[in-house]
This record gives structure tokens, sequence and C-alpha cells, in this order.
């Protein structure tokens, strides 16, 4: 499978025509298949004639982060008292419509608002993009094709059934579209007519819009009644391993151990079991999350944008904003992190492989590092965590005790 870097360093070197015959050639099997599948030929003309490759979507599909944002970072441009404010001024402006959405699906006003200020700034924000055009060239350029393929099909689908004409399915570089942001195949799944006019519009009608959201969560499980993730404050002595995502205890069970609200309440009455998770070290804030979280989570896979959602919902809702805002200092950038990866495996610690990404899979060898160095076991990777698992490599390396050759870890 062809990198983005490399189609880009493939247009550089041969004649544009070259590309563009290769993606007409593309585009007229995709209009067959289409067509196969029962699209008109109606719609695959608005949609499809004169497209050619977007290379500001090839670019933007290839482009990694420099630096992974620390939570602090990552929530402070999100939920700002300018936000707040707006995300409140939404409330009280739509508050009729959030009110009978909430009614029949059961998920809070001011979570809704807080999705739709994540998203797109409350529809500032929507995209400027043609998702034909964007979907058709990701689907093309060869990475993930499969599922940009779908995507475009169901972008389609969704004219064809009269919801958009095609000039006027506008989104993000990768396809999602709407006041929240819905990609094709969300749209398919889960938008709903709220107004009842026989179209599902998620760009102009902010009832479509809020319906379907509330409809999407509905369906991946949100509990009414139920919170997404609190801030708490744990006792001295806390055993950091035990603050990770998949360790789920009653919540009884966290009250006896000590952990209770930052805000001096008494913690949740819920049924199911809680976790714990130290976004950014055991310096730093800690939150209880619930089974809404996880649904949260089911809409976008950061837990920086689920917390942040979380936090964003609660001060639209009146809330104080966090108590604990400090936390281990400074990020890595992807190529620190893969560093961090590759020497825990050549210490015998598997990371997997070394991607640039913090999964499940590195914060699990962070800790068995952090366990074996008798350090607070958070599973966090600061700077300073970078710089010891770095001594104790080359301490490792000039003893001969790399379980890899070190000259993987030193390229």
């Amino acid at each position: 499978m062809r990198s983005s870097l490399l189609f880009l360093l493939a247009l550089w070197l041969v004649p544009p025509a070259f590309a563009q015959d290769d993606f007409a050639s593309w585009l007229a099997a995709f209009r067959q298949e289409a067509a196969a599948q029962g699209i008109s030929a109606d719609t695959l003309d608005a949609a499809l004639t004169g497209l050619a490759p977007a290379e500001r979507v090839i670019a933007l599909d290839g482009g990694q982060p420099e630096f992974l944002s620390t939570f602090a970072d990552y929530l402070g441009k999100r939920v700002t008292p300018s936000q707040v404010a707006r995300g409140q001024a939404r409330l009280a402006e739509h508050a009729e419509l959030l009110a009978a959405v909430e009614q029949q699906y059961g998920v809070p006003r001011e979570v809704l608002v807080a999705f739709w200020g994540m998203e797109t700034n409350f529809g500032a924000n929507m995209g400027s993009l043609n998702i034909p055009a964007s979907l058709a060239t990701l689907a093309w350029e060869g990475r993930r094709s499969a599922f940009f393929r779908s995507q475009l099909l169901d972008a389609l689908r969704i004219i064809d059934a009269g919801h958009v004409a095609a000039i006027d399915m506008k989104g993000s570089w990768a396809g999602a579209m709407g006041h929240m942001q819905f990609m094709p195949s969300t749209f398919r799944a889960y938008a709903v007519d709220g107004d009842g006019d026989g179209r599902i519009d998620l760009w102009q009608s902010l009832p479509d819009a809020m319906n379907s959201a509330a409809n999407y969560l509905t369906r991946a499980g949100w509990r009414a009644g139920e919170p997404v993730a609190i801030e708490v404050r744990l006792p001295d002595g806390f055993d950091w391993r035990l603050a990770r995502i998949g360790h789920r205890l009653p919540v009884a069970d966290w009250a006896a151990r000590g952990v209770q609200p930052m805000d001096g309440s008494a913690l949740p009455a819920v049924k199911k079991r809680a976790a714990l998770v130290l976004p950014q070290g055991w310096q730093g804030p800690a939150f209880m999350l619930f089974d809404n979280f996880d649904v949260v989570m089911d809409w976008n896979r950061s837990q920086n944008y689920a917390l942040s959602v979380a936090q964003l919902a609660h001060q639209i809702a009146g809330g104080a904003a966090l108590v604990a805002t400090n936390g281990e200092a400074g990020a890595l950038t992807t190529a620190q992190m893969k560093t961090l990866q590759t020497a825990l495996n050549e210490l015998g610690i598997d990371a997997g492989k070394p991607d640039g990404l913090l999964g499940p899979r590195t914060q699990t060898a962070l800790r068995r590092y952090q366990v074996r160095h008798q350090l607070p076991a958070d599973g966090y990777p600061s700077p300073d965590m970078l710089a010891h698992i770095e001594q104790s490599h080359a301490a490792a390396a000039a003893a001969g005790a790399l379980v890899r050759p070190a000259p993987t870890f030193a390229d």
C-alpha cells in the first residue's frame, strides 16, 4: 500500500496528465459499480462529473501530528470561558428544541451542546470541501481505500435519496459533514428527520442535527441520568496501577478505597462499574468514568476528546472548572514515542510495534517498567519518563543485555 508521502512524490515526478488519467480510469470503473448498486445516473452525473484528485485532501490524509498533545493543552484549547459562554447562549437560544430532544432520547441538552461545540464550534466550522470529491480522492489514492470507497457509495445514496444536492454536500477533508460531523455511513445508520419535512438536512436543520446526534448516542448505549466522567480526589498512598480504563469496580468499592468527588459531594449512585484514569499522569487530574464515557468514546476514540466533552457539558450546565489543572509537563513528539516504544521492546518489555501512538499495549509496558524501577505506575509517557528509559537502555546496551540489537534503537 502506497503511503501518502510516496504518492505526493510520485505526483512531483510524473506528468500531471498521468495522475489525471489514472484517476479518470478509476472513476469510470467506480461509476459502473455505483450504477450496478442502483444509484441513479442523475446522481452520478451531479456528484462525479468533472472530478479531479484533490491534492490538499491527500496531503491532509498523510499528515501526522508532530507532538502528542497533553490533556491540559487539549482541554485548554477546547474548554475555555468563552466557549462555555457560547455554549450557554446556544443552550438558552434553542431551549425548546433541546428540551424536546432530551425528553425523547434521554441525552442531556448540555451534552448535545458540548458535542456541537467540540465538532463544529456550534455550526461555525462545518467544513467547505465537496464531500464526493474528497471521498473519491481518498478512495482512489490508496490509503484506507476500501473504507473511503464505501463512504463514497453511502454519500451517493444520501444524494440519491434527495436529502442534499451533490453541490451542497460539503464538510471536512475526510468526509465528515453537518453540525455534528457525521460520516456518510453514520448518516445512513443514525440520522433522522427531526423537523418532519421529509428529508434529513444535517447542515441547515438544527432539529435534524440534534435529533440525529441524540439518536446515535442512545443507540450506542447512553444511560439516562448517569454522568460521563467526574473529577475525583484520590487518597494518599493510592495504587496508581488501579487507574486505568480497563479496570472497573463498583462505585461503592472506590468509595471504600477513599476515592471522592473533587467538589466534596457523594459519588453517583450508579449500578454499573466505574473506572479511574489519569490523563496527565499521577500529578495531574483524576477522573472517574462511567458507562456513558464508553458511549462518547464510541463517537470519537480519543480519551482526551471524551473527557473534554464531559467537562464542557459540565461547565455549560453551570458546573465548576477543573480543580486539579497541573500534571507532568511536556508532551513527546511522535518520533520520541517511537523511541520510547523501541527502547522498552529492547529492554524486554513488550510495547508492540513502534508507531508513535500511546495505546493500551504501550501503557501496559510503561507500567511494567515503572513497577520494575519503583516509580509511580501511572503509564504516562512524560519527557522525564523517556529520559529515564533512555538511561536504562544505555546501561543495558553497555552490559550487552538488550533483547534486540542496539542499532535498531540508535537508528
